[in-house]
């Protein structure tokens, strides 16, 4: 099948180099063309190129043509960070903080994570497939086109499998890319509450080997922050899963200068996710890496907690990558042109940044980067057209305005 995209006002996020991500002044680059044509066979992108360039016999040749006056188009999303499978909602925590109650209070109500671990233990696999689907046609609605889900939900071996052949159904079932994580160490169970050792023995001698051998998850991740896993402990989940061939995303320092990054930098981790606490040791230790720091602005307006550094690791020369962090505790959703406005208001990142952060870089953030992220020959015709907007700097700043008009996946429209 051949689709024509002709008359774009501006085509945008255009890459001829094989970028993997960028970095420092140079997200600032965003290549377009006004007044352009794209061309997508069998659901890749096969040319683009100004209106005036637009080969004689392509629309005779196309199956479908779409003509885009004063409609934008640029790369779908990738969002790089999400814990979208999980069972129910914890709508009643939230309020019971803004009545006044501590995490601390709302924990010994049975609330937090611990809670969310419950409430999947008790969901069958079927149901919670079934409880997650919506949540995987909104985000696709809203643009994105290829999402990291991570288990973390279950704390135990059966249930974390349980979240994981979700994530594989999901996979099978939907046409975005769809990367699995296993995140065993989200936090402690209950029962292991003074054993905390002996849980991670449990991840490393029991939940790696067979998330492993049954070949569910991409990658492993460990919350490696205060009052969390310790770098200790993160080292020995992290060698056992590079054994089993997972390469590491690690959350770090959310809570605390916890010396995640570091450990996340030491085992070439993907990604290191979140950063609130970041200084200038930490951006020193990450520029000598090839790992991508991201950002998560909806956990830090949902819990009212400091913003990460975004402006400071961006003039330091860093990439950054935006990530939704979609899950039911603290950040209850998946709408990554929210994230871009959070970028924008509360991290203070240019709207040529943000693009970048939440394309290509964070295509990078997903080991995907070769197929999707930028607008290239040969790449996925994953593609976000908005609606007739005055320029990009619009999209961003119009924080609650649906500006979508159509999501293509593959080159078919999903919206």
């Amino acid at each position: 099948m051949i689709v024509l995209l002709k008359n774009i006002s501006s085509l945008l996020q255009i890459d001829d180099e094989e970028l993997s991500y960028r970095a420092g002044k140079s997200m600032m680059e965003v290549h377009k063309i006004n007044d352009a044509f794209l061309l997508i066979e069998d659901g890749v992108i096969s040319d683009y190129g100004s209106m005036k360039d637009l080969p004689k016999d392509a629309e005779f040749q196309a199956t479908k043509v779409r003509d885009l006056q004063n409609k934008m188009v640029f790369p779908a999303f990738n969002d790089s960070h999400t814990h979208l499978v999980y069972a129910g909602s914890r709508e009643i925590e939230y309020i019971n903080k803004v009545k006044g109650l501590s995490y601390e209070e709302i924990a010994k109500k049975g609330g937090g994570i611990l809670n969310s671990a419950n409430l999947l233990h008790n969901t069958s696999e079927d149901e919670l497939y079934r409880q997650s689907v919506p949540r995987i046609l909104e985000i696709m609605s809203q643009g994105t086109a290829a999402v990291e889900i991570k288990s973390g939900y279950g704390l135990n071996t059966e249930d974390e499998l349980k979240m994981l052949r979700v994530i594989r159904r999901i996979r099978e079932n939907f046409p975005l890319i769809v990367k699995s994580t296993f995140l065993g160490a989200h936090a402690v169970p209950a029962e292991y509450k003074s054993r905390q050792s002996e849980y991670v023995d449990k991840i490393i001698n029991e939940m790696i080997p067979v998330v492993a051998s049954e070949e569910l998850a991409e990658y492993i991740d460990v919350f490696c922050d205060e009052g969390f896993f310790s770098m200790e402990d993160t080292d020995r989940i992290l060698n056992a899963g590079l054994k089993y061939g997972l390469r590491p995303k690690i959350h770090a320092n959310e809570l605390a200068f916890s010396g995640g990054i570091q450990t996340g930098v030491k085992y070439n981790a993907l990604s290191v996710d979140h950063l609130e606490f970041t200084g200038e040791q930490e951006i020193e230790v990450l520029k000598n890496s090839e790992t991508m720091p991201t950002i998560l602005p909806g956990a830090s307006l949902f819990l009212e907690m400091r913003y990460a550094p975004a402006r400071l690791m961006i003039d330091s020369g860093l990439p950054v990558a935006l990530a939704s962090d979609f899950n039911p505790g603290s950040s209850p959703s998946g709408n990554m042109k929210l994230i871009m406005s959070l970028a924008l208001i509360k991290l203070h990142m240019l709207p040529e940044e943000i693009l970048n952060a939440v394309t290509l870089n964070s295509a990078y953030a997903m080991g995907i980067s070769d197929v999707t992220g930028t607008i290239s020959r040969g790449k996925l015709a994953n593609l976000i057209i908005t609606k007739p907007i005055p320029g990009f700097e619009y999209f961003p700043y119009a924080y609650g305005s649906d500006l979508i008009s159509d999501v293509l996946i593959n080159g078919v429209s999903v919206k």
